[in-house]
């Protein structure tokens, strides 16, 4: 079986060959950069879902793959405040489209103002940690949790809930 990955951060590729190697342990995976054809900075659940599913039927199409993953986080508005979230993506040539999320923490204040400014995530993020490519490392949720969760571990997560259909496809006709 052959993989598409709908991008090329090795953040999002590690934690799907994490998660899918016990289930496809043949299979070849290929990471390809494909837009997600929402905002550099997606905002609510909604646009990030689509950001996720462009993704994953680019990659899809590109590679002519067997199936087709997906990640895109985003950030949303609560009355807590500003929050990441994430969604994942899984088509398949036959159709099947399993989608899992969301992965929310808090933002503080200062890293939402910046996002309020415009600045995507990854750069506030930079600046409030004084690092530098934290999106293709441990992310917000890392540094924002001294790494109790990381960025991948959150990905993981969403993509385990976006395989149901694909260990029960019988029931998600």
């Amino acid at each position: 079986m052959r993989i598409a990955i709908g991008s090329t951060n090795p953040v999002k590729c590690n934690a799907v060959r994490a998660v899918l190697k016990s289930l496809y342990p043949q299979a070849a995976y290929l990471p390809v950069e494909v837009p997600s054809d929402v905002a550099s900075q997606p905002w609510g659940d909604v646009e990030t879902r689509r950001g996720a599913l462009n993704r994953a039927r680019a990659a899809l199409a590109r590679t002519g793959a067997e199936m087709g993953i997906g990640l895109e986080a985003g950030v949303q508005e609560s009355e807590f405040g500003l929050f990441t979230c994430a969604w994942c993506v899984i088509v398949d040539l036959g159709g099947l489209v399993g989608v899992g999320g969301n992965s929310s923490i808090q933002l503080p204040p200062a890293v939402a103002e910046r996002l309020y400014q415009g600045v995507e995530l990854g750069q506030a993020m930079d600046e409030f940690a004084g690092e530098e490519n934290t999106k293709h490392r441990n992310g917000a949720i890392g540094i924002l949790t001294n790494n109790l969760a990381t960025r991948q571990s959150a990905y993981e997560s969403i993509i385990r809930l976006a395989l149901a259909p694909f260990q029960h496809p019988d029931w998600y006709q």
